[in-house]
């Protein structure tokens, strides 16, 4: 067979098609009525947060590229023009679908007793509630706007809701004016009703359109129509300029809610004269209008998860397994000297990466302690230890300000932490710093001073640790914990060493080493030594990378693919990747831990790391990936989190040749199912991980069924 160049566009996916496939992934969760009710409500509001960071940044970025004359071709062959249209066209298509699955989920929402009210359904007593809560909480809070020469339209914030109004004075008929009025953020946009028996809510808009007469006495309202801006969100700085990197993020953070605008929401029937005029302020061509049949803004249908106690209608919970020390410890850092520990979270509880971080800041024989920061959450428990630890001994702190939409919460913890003495350090110029590190050295009982390290795929975030799949490393081996020193020298003084083995580090080495394993399981494959790769990630984007597994794939290496969101490569291109198989899986938990599994000829090995396989990841960030060293963590990740997520065939879907997903119970070809596996032979790895962490399930059990054709297994057996 003629060699196949891999240049070609067709072997390569678009990423912004392929992530819109990933997002409709997440809305076919909101249509599953396998899920709880209010969980597919969730999944639904999700769908609409995603659509939104979509727009704020991927869109955005695409819009001002073309206006400002680029036209390049990515490598599947798009111009930005051509991607535009593509997007313009499954954009469109995926708002109408998210506003079907409302119109669904609304009376089955109404049947279980959770209402979504309009005006014209309320009862008296609710009628009264409405006008008391308009006269004490709204009215006092809005500010009627009615554009004339003398008014100009009034600035609207990023993603600010809004009722825009045709107005008409009484006294002169024949002119009709625009009206706006912001629908204040302190308030919800869903109101809870007073009720018995039900769960009742209407919606703020609703209300500000009901009290419009109060607001414009002397107009005639004829009409009037909810909307919703939604603008660039990207940050521009000028680093090599700045004189402080925190005083610029806060600029431009403050600049970020007055972004051009890239898309406008408005309820569908809307007068057009009211869409046209909307449209013409804020300079949006007629594809950035998006006419919605029903609220706009669906990402807070979210209030109505949160605000409703009903256990039956939310997934089952669960407790997080708690780490157990071994009979022969006394403490956890004894624990650590004698073998390493891995969690995955959150079926292994997150309190032990808080409790370690909170005994170093307490424990007088810890003497220093250095710590990442990149997205934590508001209520942090890590930054107050680190802070009362800095009065005591050498703290550390690595803050990335630039943590998209968590840079106003970054700037804070910079500035206490700062306060309290501890050393803070922006990363590096030009860089976000993304790795997940901490380390302590402490004076052990033996008066030998010893480090000890956490290596995370996730962010030091115990809220989101509940809900996100992560997996921590704890350890004291000297050449790890000696090479996390060295990185943290990299991040505050650009101290570069020849090597940071046993670590992987971007932007320093990651990428070459890690296509160097990829070819390495390529020789294998070709000396006819076992060679398989699995590969877990959230996203995969890099043509590098692309490139060097469709040459271990020709080279006979079998790759299995578990990719959350964007995958631009093409699997089942015979001569190419007909070895590839890709998966993903969106399910109760998100899933963001990053597994790269080589079977090495036999000898294998397993890396985790913070980083994807994507251009941004591995050539603008500071990222670590570490291998893990004790068989016993490499059984059980191999045999107890990779094969359950390749053995998944409830929640999986299988991204085919032809850029579709298709659920992974589904043959390929042949007749297809309609409906998906039950009882024993419906498998979620999700719920089989609950099931481990609750002593419910046994670990470590799980065989992935064989892919059509002969295989060969880490055992270097066929199937």
């Amino acid at each position: 067979m003629a060699s196949i160049s891999l240049e070609k566009p067709e072997l390569y996916l678009n990423r912004d098609t392929s992530w819109l496939a990933f997002n409709r992934r997440v809305l076919e969760e909101a249509e599953d009525e396998g899920n709880p009710l209010l969980e597919r409500l969730k999944f639904l509001a999700i769908s609409a947060n995603n659509l939104d960071e979509f727009f704020e940044i991927r869109v955005a970025s695409m819009v001002q590229q073309i206006e400002d004359g680029y036209n390049e071709a990515g490598p599947d062959g798009l111009t930005l023009p051509e991607r535009r249209d593509v997007l313009e066209r499954l954009a469109h298509e995926f708002v109408d679908d998210q506003y079907g699955c409302w119109a669904r989920l609304r009376p089955a929402l109404g049947e279980k007793g959770i209402r979504v009210l309009g005006l014209h359904e309320l009862d008296a007593e609710a009628r009264r509630f409405v006008d008391q809560y308009c006269e004490k909480e709204l009215d006092p809070l809005l500010t009627p706007v009615t554009v004339d020469p003398t008014h100009p339209f009034p600035r609207v914030i990023n993603k600010a809701l809004c009722v825009g109004f045709l107005l008409r004075r009484r006294r002169r008929s024949a002119l009709t004016y625009t009206g706006v009025v912001t629908v204040p953020r302190a308030l919800p946009r869903l109101i809870r009703l007073p009720s018995e028996g039900t769960a009742d809510f209407i919606f703020l808009a609703d209300l500000v359109a009901h009290h419009a007469v109060r607001m414009y006495r002397g107009y005639d309202i004829v009409s009037s129509a909810p909307f919703r801006v939604t603008r660039n969100s990207n940050l521009y700085l000028a680093e090599e300029e700045a004189r402080s990197l925190l005083e610029s993020v806060r600029a431009e953070l403050h600049n970020r809610r007055k972004g051009d605008a890239v898309r406008m929401e408005i309820e569908a029937d809307a007068d057009p004269e009211i869409i046209e005029r909307l449209r013409t302020v804020f300079e949006l061509d007629p594809w950035q209008v998006f006419p919605v049949n029903g609220p706009v803004n669906l990402s807070r249908l979210f209030n109505i998860y949160e605000q409703t106690q009903r256990p039956d209608l939310k997934y089952r919970a669960f407790t997080p397994r708690e780490l157990r020390l071994t009979a022969k410890s006394r403490d956890f850092f004894e624990e650590l000297r004698r073998h390493d520990i891995l969690l995955h979270h959150p079926f292994d509880s997150y309190d032990a990466v808080i409790n370690f971080i909170e005994s170093a800041a307490e424990d007088d024989n810890v003497l220093s302690i250095k710590q990442t920061l990149y997205r934590t959450n508001e209520h942090s428990l890590i930054v107050p230890s680190l802070i009362d630890a800095a009065s005591r001994k050498e703290v550390t702190a690595v803050v990335e300000l630039k943590a998209r939409f968590d840079e106003a919460h970054n700037i804070r913890w910079a500035r206490e932490l700062e306060d309290a003495g501890v050393q803070v350090f922006h990363g590096l110029v030009g860089l976000k710093t993304h790795c997940k590190l901490s380390l302590l050295v402490r004076r052990d009982p033996d008066g030998v001073p010893r480090s000890y390290a956490h290596i995370g795929t996730g962010n030091y975030n115990a809220t989101t640790a509940r809900i996100y799949t992560d997996l921590s490393l704890f350890t004291a081996n000297p050449e790890v914990t000696r090479a996390v020193h060295d990185v943290f020298s990299f991040l505050t003084a650009y101290a570069e060493n020849p090597s940071y083995e046993p670590l992987l580090v971007a932007p320093l080495d990651l990428a070459e080493k890690c296509i160097a394993l990829i070819d390495r399981e390529a020789e294998h494959a070709r000396q006819g030594r076992p060679a398989r790769i699995i590969a877990k990630m959230n996203a995969l984007l890099d043509k590098n990378v692309l490139q060097a597994l469709y040459r271990a794939s020709q080279a006979g290496v079998e790759i299995d693919l578990i990719v959350r969101g964007i995958c631009a490569l093409r699997p089942g291109v015979r001569g190419v990747s007909d070895r590839i198989r890709v998966r993903s899986i969106v399910g109760r938990f998100l899933e963001h831990s990053r597994i790269y599994y080589f079977s090495n000829g036999g000898d294998e090995e397993i890396y985790i790391g913070s980083a994807d396989w994507m251009p941004r990841n591995l050539y603008e960030r500071v990222e670590v990936m570490v291998p893990l060293r004790d068989e016993f963590l490499r059984q059980r990740v191999r045999q107890e989190i990779l094969d359950s997520y390749l053995a998944d065939n409830r929640k999986a879907r299988v991204l085919l040749r032809d850029a579709t997903y298709i659920p992974a119970w589904q043959p390929v070809r042949g007749k297809r199912h309609r409906k998906p596996p039950t009882g024993a032979a419906a498998f979620s790895a999700q719920d089989y991980l609950i099931g481990v962490a609750e002593g419910k399930q046994p670990a470590g059990l799980i065989v992935p069924p064989a892919p059509a054709g002969k295989r060969k297994t880490p055992a270097g057996k066929e199937r």
